[in-house]
């Protein structure tokens, strides 16, 4: 039975396409014609009547992830709606000293199936050294990564990226493909100054799933370093090169284009923590220096982390924060209006926050959540137990 403070739902049509919703115990819902995200909005009419209608808006929370297999450090942290869930994390595998952690992360609506999902990056190695080529061919292993020729991105979505992360699906459809010319700049890779070079792409997938047929999009980057070794036959060239940042946004088919206002606050929401980076390529490092090719314990890494020393830590902390100030000088005309971004404050946390721009009112609680809406009379306080405070535009 419900509780006298609990709204009670008399309007269930959604404010964008008129149609039904499905009535849900969750405070936000996303309908399930148009995708629209959507918050209940309480207007008292009497003492004893509080109806609630949907309108327009966002219930979010910062989802923050640990790497508790391996530094203990926290890896990353974005804004998700509340009620959604997160699988997977970080996985260690020390037999590849140039990428020994990976990531595979789901965040995903419980109620449908939408999903925000980091796929693991794949690493790669390729020389033109015949005596490597002959001894290590393709499909092997050469210091921990797999041995294969580099290739264009969607070449690298078509026979890698798609067989290995989506060959399980039904009905499997590619129905839209294009390049991202602006992607590596984005994920701010790299290989370009390096001497090797980056392409981002991406392709729209259409295949049937449990609950029946759905759409996918996802987003991948190929980089490319190249290195000149000196052997007996001569100088030769060694290729490292990645498919990464990968990342991918799922509907049921039909709602992915109305989704995308809400994965585009997901995945601008996302924030690597530069301490677990600077860690990250001190394993690195010292993997590299000690030659390691297998590590059988995955419990050596607390002990490796430690070992390799605060100060290669904070060079590469001090490394990874010279790198943002370039980054930042370069995107000095990118304002926060152009990356669809408002900075308001928050009162728990006494300190600014950057949210979806476009609603104009936000709200926090001393949970850590945000409800944004365009709603100027909306008050989520209105039959409500949680304390929320209007949060002030900066």
């Amino acid at each position: 039975m419900p509780s006298p403070n609990e709204p009670r739902v008399t309007a269930l049509k959604c404010p964008q396409c008129g149609a039904d919703l499905k009535p849900s115990g969750e405070a936000s819902i996303i309908c399930q014609y148009c995708g629209s995200s959507l918050v209940w909005s309480t207007a008292r009419q009497t003492a004893t009547e509080s109806p609630a209608t949907a309108v327009r808006g966002m219930r979010l929370k910062q989802f923050v992830y640990t790497d508790t297999q391996g530094t203990g450090l926290e890896m990353f942290r974005m804004l998700a709606p509340v009620g959604w869930q997160i699988q997977g994390g970080c996985h260690w595998l020390l037999d590849n000293p140039g990428m020994p952690a990976v990531v595979s992360v789901q965040i995903c609506n419980p109620q449908g199936a939408e999903a925000f999902e980091i796929l693991p990056n794949l690493n790669f190695v390729w020389t033109n050294n015949p005596l490597v080529q002959m001894m290590f061919p393709v499909g092997s292993r050469y210091f921990g990564a797999e041995v294969r020729p580099p290739m264009q991105v969607l070449d690298a979505f078509h026979q890698i990226v798609l067989p290995r992360y989506r060959s399980s699906m039904r009905d499997l459809q590619i129905i839209n493909e294009e390049l991202q010319p602006d992607l590596p700049r984005l994920v701010k890779s790299e290989a370009a100054v390096t001497g090797g070079w980056a392409e981002g792409a991406k392709v729209r997938l259409r295949y049937t799933g449990p609950a029946g047929p759905l759409e996918e999009e996802m987003y991948g980057v190929v980089e490319v370093f190249r290195a000149p070794v000196a052997s007996a036959f001569g100088l030769s060239e060694v290729i490292f090169w990645w498919v990464d940042y990968l990342f991918s946004f799922r509907t049921a088919a039909g709602r992915l284009d109305a989704t995308a206002d809400l994965f585009s606050v997901m995945i601008r929401s996302f924030r690597l923590n530069p301490h677990w980076y600077a860690a990250y390529k001190s394993i690195i490092q010292f993997l590299a220096q000690q030659q390691i090719q297998r590590i059988h314990h995955i419990g050596q890494i607390g002990e490796i982390y430690a070992r390799t020393g605060r100060e290669m830590r904070e060079q590469n902390l001090q490394d990874w924060y010279a790198r943002q100030a370039i980054y930042d000088r370069l995107a000095a005309d990118r304002s926060r209006a152009i990356r669809d971004m408002d900075a308001f404050f928050d009162p728990y946390r006494e300190e600014v926050v950057e949210l979806p721009a476009g609603y104009g009112h936000a709200w926090a609680n001393n949970l850590g959540e945000y409800i944004l809406t365009n709603d100027s009379s909306f008050n989520p306080n209105l039959g409500s137990n949680q304390h929320w405070e209007p949060m002030e535009q900066r």
